[in-house]
């Protein structure tokens, strides 16, 4: 009986597992784990390593580390490469930190907002919604068919093409190009 009971409990308990580690979505190959905070999920995904070195540049690790919760637009390497030659290796040099942790806080919001809270909020807004970053800009969400789009400032826009990685601390939604503020 007592073998009975251990293997149903193993079977139960790798059930469980499989489960959890389907609840986030694979990003840049790899797995997201809600139990990991932002940055240590981040480092793990080959989409997102210019994101991780602007932010280890910035000096905002040990910001995105903490309790938050954060709500992250995450731009993936191809997102920084529709930027202008040199905009991110001048970005990230030590004299324009300031200018770096502006557009980097640019796409946080302090709280947690699901892709569900993001579409409540735009249906409230009666198809638009409004969002203050953590640096203080305006960053605009509507509709476009089924998918979220973003709008920064400056009228520059972004898609998400992966939502919901939840995180320890908060969440990330992943976008396909960077928004700036003013």
């Amino acid at each position: 009986m007592k073998k009975i009971f251990l293997a149903a409990f193993a079977l139960v308990a790798m059930a469980t597992a499989n489960v959890q580690a389907q609840e986030n979505p694979m990003v840049g190959g790899a797995p997201m784990y809600a139990s990991k905070d932002i940055v240590d999920n981040a480092v793990n995904s080959k989409d997102h390593t210019t994101l991780v070195a602007a932010v280890k540049a910035a000096g905002l690790v040990e910001t995105l580390k903490g309790k938050g919760p954060f709500t992250v637009f995450a731009p993936t390497n191809a997102a920084f490469a529709k930027l202008p030659a040199g905009t991110v290796e001048t970005l990230v040099k030590p004299e324009n930190k300031a200018k770096l942790t502006s557009i980097l806080t640019y796409h946080v919001l302090a709280g947690k907002f699901s892709a569900a809270d993001v579409v409540k909020a735009i249906k409230a807004g009666n198809g638009k919604a409004t969002f203050t970053t953590v640096n203080g800009g305006k960053l605009y969400a509507s509709l476009d068919g089924d998918k979220v789009k973003l709008w920064d400032e400056n009228k520059g826009t972004a898609y998400v093409t992966i939502a919901d990685v939840n995180q320890k601390n908060g969440v990330i939604h992943v976008i396909d190009s960077v928004v700036l503020p003013k």
